[in-house]
């Protein structure tokens, strides 16, 4: 794709010699009003320089470059130089590259190189709940977004299975608990233990110490507290998959915090070795003031480790078993000092990149009557809400289409249901704090998934009629008359579909899949612009190929779009 901020800079930094193509290129500016042209160049950094007025400067540059091919009109405006390309050079560039199918978008921004991505993260025998979505598809789409920037990518579920929490499980399981309810309804049954705990133990203190004692017994490796475990989590697996595969996500590796039991005794040695550990009321700590932050619990008094225990040992184990360029870790914006306190561990003890290991936040999800609480067993759980999402699509597209076949209507309802919810959670920034309500997330109206799945649509019912022969013209683009795409509508459509391969790398660049979210809708709204404005299946045979080319373009681009944030693409709706 052709970079065009860096050839103006170097047709700018030509005409001025004083000027590098480098700083030039700092300079250029895509204004956000179309009318002052698609690049613009300000001149009030040359004034000094060039000992000439902004205006004089801006006014000498313009006629310098005015007859170059690349330009379809240079305008000189105050001390800015206002240049409008060519359309129809941009036009086929850009219908060039959009062309290439499901590479459209694409870069190798990477190389190859190595990134893990660790998200979803659920905890063992403990509900998942809507909570779950935002770490699982941000962190879902940042795993797409950064294959599609050429890196190698490998996906972790690091779930909860470990900590002291799993005393309290097993301690409710033999006061309260039976086997078949966990076999018939795990997930509630154990849910309905916890949440019975917590009752139980502030009437019965030493409930808290038997459950101590428990997870201590566990961590020993004692035969019916491992046993007890392992059920758990295998019956937990069995539900969380169950969402995982009507979100259609995969992991490369499933491991737990139980993985690194056996590893975390090297660590606690290495900051023995360096001095850094300290006792604290019977428990071990890495003294962290002079960093302005509290101390790192590495150890209990009884001996047990902690969350920061572990998860040393896990980015050492990553760095040790992938060599990663970056470990990235999907995790609400509640463990930011957390994770700062353990990464200064790592540093502290003499890890350098540990630099490499990115805590990638985002906000929290509150009920309208206050925030989710698992022990209190106020959760609404995933799988209901992509249940009922996909429900309620189904009537809306049967409604629709009575004569529909039911298989069409079940996969496109998945599809949309599924998709709506996806779209919601990455449609604002990510480290935004919201509400769950279900009229606004099962709402199909404005700026949604639905939305942006049924202009996709539309591009697919506008080819059909179009015919197979007027496509494959449409598709060889020495047989378009790009005259044909130099209206407003047309060429404001173009324009987003050049900005897309970039806008993928800056959403890379700062983990923030809603940055493609937003890019989407307006190509969406952008098409159906052209849609309305335009009559794509013109008489005129040239003019039709050449609309129903933008059309295949901007298929492609809401297509690897709406790829990138983890849904599908219909071709009917």
């Amino acid at each position: 794709m052709v970079n065009y901020k860096e050839e103006i800079s170097k047709i700018i930094a030509g005409q001025v010699s004083e000027l590098s193509e480098e700083d030039a290129l700092e300079l250029v500016e895509i204004p956000q009003d179309p009318a002052m042209g698609d690049y613009a160049f300000p001149c009030f950094r040359l004034a000094k320089l060039l000992r000439k007025s902004p205006q004089s400067i801006a006014a000498d540059i313009a006629q310098a470059i005015a007859d170059r091919p690349l330009f379809e009109k240079v305008e000189q405006v105050n001390a800015y130089v206002n240049m409008f390309l060519s359309k129809e050079m941009y036009t086929r560039s850009t219908l060039e590259d959009a062309m290439d199918g499901e590479n459209f978008g694409k870069t190798n921004v990477g190389d190859g190189k190595l990134v893990i991505v660790e998200y979803s993260s659920p905890n063992i025998a403990k509900p998942f709940h809507i909570g779950h979505i935002r770490s699982t598809v941000i962190g879902n789409s940042i795993n797409l977004i950064y294959r599609a920037l050429g890196y190698k990518v490998r996906r972790l579920n690091h779930v909860g299975d470990y900590g002291t929490q799993f005393g309290k499980m097993i301690v409710a399981y033999r006061h309260w608990g039976n086997e078949q309810d966990v076999k018939d309804n795990p997930i509630t049954t154990l849910l309905g233990y916890y949440t019975k705990f917590h009752v139980e133990a502030e009437k019965h203190p030493e409930l808290d110490d038997e459950a101590r004692k428990a997870f201590a017994d566990l961590e020993k490796g004692q035969e019916e507290e491992v046993k007890l475990w392992k059920w758990f989590r295998e019956e937990s697996m069995k539900e969380f998959n169950r969402v995982y595969k009507m979100l259609d996500i995969e992991f490369d590796e499933v491991d737990g915090e139980s993985f690194y039991s056996d590893k975390m005794q090297r660590f606690i040695d290495e900051l023995k070795e360096k001095g850094l550990l300290e006792e604290s009321r019977g428990a071990q700590i890495v003294d962290l003031e002079e960093y302005g932050m509290p101390p790192a619990l590495i150890t209990k008094s009884d001996g047990s480790t902690l969350y920061c225990t572990r998860d040393i040992a896990t980015a050492v184990y990553r760095k040790e078993t992938y060599d990663f360029y970056k470990n990235i870790y999907v995790v609400a914006s509640q463990q930011n000092l957390y994770f700062q306190q353990w990464m200064k561990v790592v540093e502290l003890l003499g890890y350098d990149w540990v630099k490499d290991c990115i805590h990638v936040p985002f906000g929290m999800v509150s009920l309208e009557d206050g925030t989710m609480s698992t022990r209190a067993g106020r959760v609404v759980f995933l799988e209901d809400v992509l249940n009922k999402a996909v429900e309620k699509t189904r009537e809306i597209i049967a409604e629709k289409n009575p004569a529909a076949d039911e298989a069409f209507i079940d996969d496109v309802a998945h599809q949309v249901g599924i998709g709506a919810v996806i779209f919601q959670e990455l449609s604002n920034n990510k480290i935004k704090d919201y509400v769950f309500k279900w009229d606004k997330v099962l709402n199909f109206d404005g700026e949604t998934g639905p939305y942006v799945q049924y202009t996709h649509a539309r591009c697919a019912s506008v080819l059909r009629k179009a015919g197979e022969e007027t496509v494959a013209k449409a598709w060889n683009l020495d047989d378009v008359d790009f005259s044909y795409l130099n209206s407003d509508s047309a060429y404001a459509l173009t324009r987003l579909l050049y900005a897309l391969p970039q806008t993928v790398v800056e959403a890379g660049e700062k983990f923030e899949p809603s940055i493609i979210t937003r890019h989407i809708v307006n190509i969406a709204q952008a098409y159906n612009r052209f849609y309305h404005d335009e009559h794509i299946l013109s008489e005129n045979e040239e003019e039709r190929v050449a609309k129903v080319a933008l059309t295949i373009a901007a298929k492609n681009g809401i297509r690897n779009g709406l790829a990138l944030l983890g849904m599908k693409a219909p071709e009917r709706m």
